[in-house]
């Protein structure tokens, strides 16, 4: 209670219990202290919301962009400008007082709804210090542990519902749980058995929300067809697009593509280069760098423009930060920001001008090519020969190995695991944790390739989808099909994608660099006893373990 702030939500958290001066990410006290208080306005929201939804009634549109936008305004490297906060807090109070108007008057509300925001930055900071996740020091740990498990499960949900409603998909059932869910960190009165019940919940949703996104993404842009990309520069003017949203990626494209700009993708937007909707764009003509924490030194001397469409985002250095732009929920203070219009356009003008005024690079690289494409639909039209292989003995296993990146001493794990793998197996990878090995040779058994690129985060549908289909081919429970899971954590999409994983009822999850801060023993324990989750060791361990060669 006497440091300046408490953040304990992603995998790099000071000493691993939880950053106190200072967020690793860059987050300020004041930050950390107005998403804290964010967040709480959340929960009072969402009591008024459910109130309202369990008497059949309507909770306008409005409200639940707005819940997922501050969700995920609040997801780990995303938004740092502290104006952005308190006109987003200020909102907060006038939906709150909106839904108030129109609850049941003689329900009881915990203080979260009842709380009425301060007019003054000052005073809003001071009582920030109510909404601090250590501020109740008789919440019982496993209840705090679960309440925070998931909200956090829930900014991850936040950012591909969001991206999703950019697409014009929404889900109801999405939509009432965050009411439900948010409600339920608030309510003394569950248990712990309700609250681990409510955490798995959390999985199902993120489930159904991957799915509704994979919809939109295939709706709009067709499925992924694997494609080689070349991850070499071009001469001319350019602007690199990071994040996750390829709506955005689509609209600037779409106004560069006769002005002379390459259009490079940057960490979770490689994927975007699988869409045949998108790949046809002639100036999207490959991808910069690697994975969100090498953007710093990447970005520092480029002659070009950088866009953040969600995050990462990282402190941009000075050197480069007049050549950032943000959009959607994403800013810093300081770096100019692209606003979306009413009609749902944004007019990216500003960066286009700045990226034709630096120049760009001077001259071609040679190529250098990786595959990428290799999600559900693309995976499975090869379903016959991989059942096949299998069969024959040719393929002995899969490994899903990817997840987040991060700049935390343990990563390399990752990387010497894919390298240990067997020939005779099969790599799926997806999210930015591809990084560490995708640009290695890894060839292919009889035509199929043994690196298989599944695409964002969010295309852990797509594993899924794949790893249902194998277990129906194979007329077996999921976890009797040689696969095995190596996940690599960092921030709160990947909560979402584990407890969707749990959801699903998958066992033996290999996961690191590091478990949760956020999961308290017993919670942990709970895991273990019902998931067998287990903490990554060694890559010659861990691979023994998997191909049930230990001795």
């Amino acid at each position: 209670m006497q440091n300046p702030m408490f953040c304990y939500q992603c995998e790099q958290t000071a000493g691993g219990k939880g950053c106190t001066k200072m967020g690793v990410c860059g987050k300020t006290p004041e930050i950390a202290a107005l998403q804290d208080l964010l967040i709480y306005q959340l929960k009072g929201i969402s009591c008024y919301a459910d109130n309202l939804l369990e008497k059949k009634e309507k909770v306008d549109e409005y409200i639940i962009k707005f819940v997922e936008d501050v969700l995920f305004t609040t997801l780990t490297n995303v938004n740092f400008d502290a104006e952005v906060h308190v006109k987003l807090l200020e909102k907060s109070q006038e939906i709150k007082d909106n839904l108030r108007e129109k609850a049941d008057k003689n329900a009881c509300y915990p203080e979260e709804a009842t709380y009425n925001l301060s007019s003054a930055k000052s005073d809003m900071l001071k009582d920030a210090e109510k909404a601090g996740i250590m501020y109740n020091q008789n919440l019982d740990a496993d209840i705090r542990s679960l309440r925070s498990t998931i909200i956090y499960g829930l900014k991850g949900v936040s950012a591909y519902a969001q991206e999703a409603r950019d697409l014009g998909f929404q889900n109801e059932q999405v939509n009432n749980f965050f009411y439900k869910a948010l409600k339920s960190t608030t309510d003394d009165t569950l248990s712990l058995e309700d609250m681990i019940r409510m955490t798995i919940r959390t999985g199902e949703i993120a489930v159904e929300v991957m799915k509704v996104l994979d919809e939109a993404h295939t709706t709009k842009y067709e499925n992924p067809e694997p494609n080689k990309v070349n991850v070499h520069v071009k001469k001319g003017p350019f602007i690199i697009v990071s994040g996750h949203n390829l709506h955005d990626l689509e609209m600037l494209l779409e106004q560069t593509k006769d002005k002379g700009i390459n259009i490079y993708t940057h960490g979770e937007m490689l994927p975007a280069h699988g869409y045949p909707s998108l790949k046809k764009y002639k100036n999207l003509v490959g991808n910069f760098g690697g994975a969100w924490q090498e953007q710093q030194k990447e970005f520092d001397d480029i002659p070009g423009c950088i866009l953040m469409t969600t995050n990462c985002l990282m402190k941009p250095r000075e050197s480069y930060k007049d050549r950032l732009f943000t959009t959607s929920v994403v800013g810093w203070d300081g770096v100019q920001y692209i606003e979306q219009k009413s009609d749902g356009t944004k007019d990216f003008t500003p960066i286009i001008e700045k990226a034709l005024e630096l120049g760009g690079f001077d001259k071609d690289e040679d190529r250098h090519e990786i595959l990428v494409g290799f999600a559900h639909k693309a995976t499975l039209s090869h379903a016959e020969d991989i059942i096949r292989l299998v069969k024959e003995g040719k393929i002995k296993h899969f490994f899903l190995i990817g997840g987040c990146d991060g700049a935390r001493t343990g990563r390399n794990y990752y990387t010497d695991f894919a390298k240990m793998v067997p020939e005779d197996c099969i790599i799926l990878t997806l999210a930015c944790g591809k990084y560490r090995f995708n640009k290695l040779e890894f060839g292919d058994i009889e035509g199929i390739p043994r690196l298989l690129d599944v695409g964002q985060c969010n295309d852990a549908y797509s594993a899924v989808r794949i790893a249902l289909a194998l277990s129906d081919a194979f007329e077996t429970d999921i976890n009797h099909l040689p696969l095995s899971f190596i996940i690599s954590w960092y921030e709160q999409k990947a909560v979402a994608v584990l407890l969707a994983l749990l959801s699903l009822g998958v066992r033996d999850i290999y996961l690191g660099p590091s478990l949760p801060a956020f999961i308290s023993p017993n919670v942990l324990q709970y895991l273990v006893d019902t998931f067998n989750i287990k903490a990554i060791s060694t890559p010659e361990d861990d691979l023994k373990s998997c191909l049930n060669q230990n001795v």
